[in-house]
């Protein structure tokens, strides 16, 4: 089942897309702005449908923020008819530009044209964002703001284990054995070292706080 993510402030026109594009076989999901689209590719959608004009995070600006990350398609669906803001949702990394309002059968038709192209990638983009840090898990890098932060293996699998568990809370011998079960005569304070590694590199590039020591029971991911 293909996985469609639909980001309009409309919410009328959102619901209208969703059941139509479920109806069609769908996996559908929505998000009203920019900044909930960001959180909703997690689910790694194969296509994502974008309205231009939104509150937080506009269209172009979600484009921009995710098109280095992820290559599935983006198809803008607007209300701006003019020729420069066709011009700019291409040049931003759109993969077409429909005019607000349109038939449902034509965009499903371009919907299913896109999908048929990207039917020759093997593997799909799996990227997390959390503000602006992205975290590419297929290519084991971390950016902020589209600038790489240089991370060890040991560093990025913490990073993973924590990002990919946010309502866990790990402490420093479940970390420790994730990292190294084979090893059981090690120490386990060695990853207060490694956090402690992992949160400079992060503070030094952005004030978004990232990892929560819980006290008493360890480490939780609050991205």
């Amino acid at each position: 089942m293909k996985k469609i993510l639909i980001i309009d402030d409309e919410k009328d026109l959102l619901d209208t897309l969703k059941d139509y594009f479920q109806l069609l076989g769908y996996l559908v999901y929505t998000a009203e702005n920019g900044c909930e689209g960001l959180k909703k590719l997690k689910y790694e959608p194969d296509l994502i449908i974008l309205d231009v004009s939104m509150p937080e995070m506009d269209g172009f600006s979600f484009c921009k923020e995710i098109r280095s990350h992820i290559n599935e398609p983006i198809v803008f669906l607007s209300a701006k008819t003019d020729e420069d803001s066709k011009v700019e949702g291409l040049a931003v990394g759109g993969d077409d530009y429909l005019i607000k309002p349109v038939s449902l059968k034509e965009l499903s038709y371009r919907v299913e044209a896109h999908l048929r192209r990207e039917q020759r990638k093997t593997v799909p983009s799996k990227v997390a964002f959390f503000g602006n840090v992205a975290i590419r898990y297929d290519e084991k890098k971390v950016s902020v703001n589209n600038q790489s932060i240089p991370f060890t293996k040991t560093e990025f699998s913490i990073i993973e284990l924590l990002s990919k568990n946010s309502a866990t809370t790990f402490s420093k011998d479940d970390i420790y054995d994730y990292l190294w079960s084979y090893d059981k005569d090690g120490d386990s304070n060695i990853i207060t070292e490694h956090i402690r590694r992992v949160r400079k590199k992060f503070t030094d590039v952005t004030d978004r706080k990232l990892i929560n020591t819980v006290w008493g029971q360890g480490y939780k991911w609050i991205g």
